[in-house]
């Protein structure tokens, strides 16, 4: 059985970086989260603050485990203070240049048996992995929003991702109270590969007028048993998000299901974003 993980590096502080940064200490890890500018890791400590403090009025944690759990993290804006971490997970933005970047200098800073994990949603873990001098210590960690709520980890195996690292990513998945599911490097990997034709047919379904949004999202509720509508469910991915998913699965499949409807492509340059710019296909 491996070790449990004692610390941890998070690249990133959005959302996704913070939702990770929040789930590993509360599971009592050390969490270091690097940004370069200081006021998105501002944004970041403010965010956990206000999720404890909704755990606090609902009565899952104390004051005192809140306190504790804050004085687990560190937000830093020197990439050199993830050198400690046994394990970095890397959440910025879903371009895999920029991505590949980040890798390598994070080859350069942590120590060579560190493991280093994307939580890309669709980017190919391959790409990742050759910016770096440890392929056999890369792969995919795709966790799910919110993370704190969401029990999923997808655990991406790249090419040359050893064995050895595949145990040491699903036994932290289990550490912080996660169930991992292993899928070989292709985009999408299990869920968005599933996930994103079914949307983006809600999306060309309300495009061409077939239906209101209301009537798609409340078919696939009270038809389906889903929590959310599909295009509800998209406001709440992000559209430039979910754009990006899309193009490049179309990249890598070239399936007409997966291309990103002209719909979307309007909302994204128009800033209709969904929940967070308060305009997608609902207004917020």
């Amino acid at each position: 059985m491996a070790e449990q993980i004692a610390e941890i590096g998070v690249v990133g502080a959005g959302f996704m970086g913070t939702g990770i940064a929040e789930s590993a200490a509360r599971a009592g890890v050390v969490v270091k989260v690097y940004e370069p500018q200081a006021a998105p890791l501002e944004h970041s400590r403010e965010a956990i603050k206000v999720s404890l403090a909704r755990a606090i009025e609902r009565g899952r944690v104390t004051e005192e485990d809140a306190t504790t759990l804050v004085g687990r993290i560190e937000w830093t804006t020197d990439l050199d203070a993830l050198g400690g971490a046994e394990l970095v997970v890397e959440a910025i933005v879903e371009d895999a240049e920029v991505k590949a970047r980040a890798f390598k200098a994070l080859d350069a800073v942590t120590r060579p048996e560190a493991v280093l994990a994307s939580n890309t949603s669709s980017i190919p873990i391959a790409g990742l992995a050759a910016a770096t001098g440890r392929p056999d210590r890369v792969l995919g960690l795709h966790f799910f929003s919110p993370v704190p709520v969401m029990k999923l980890v997808e655990v991406v195996i790249g090419l040359d991702t050893a064995q050895e690292t595949v145990r040491r990513a699903e036994a932290f998945a289990a550490q912080i109270g996660k169930t991992a599911i292993k899928t070989k490097d292709r985009s999408g990997f299990i869920v968005n590969f599933l996930l994103v034709p079914y949307l983006m047919a809600a999306v060309r379904m309300y495009e061409e007028g077939f239906a209101s949004r209301e009537d798609i999202d409340e078919g696939m509720k009270l038809g389906c048993g889903h929590p959310m509508g599909p295009l509800t469910l998209c406001d709440f991915i992000g559209l430039d998000v979910l754009y990006s998913v899309c193009d490049s699965l179309y990249e890598e499949f070239k399936r007409d299901e997966y291309a990103p409807p002209p719909l979307m492509k309007r909302m994204v340059v128009s800033g209709h974003l969904g929940r967070k710019t308060g305009r997608g296909f609902y207004e917020y």
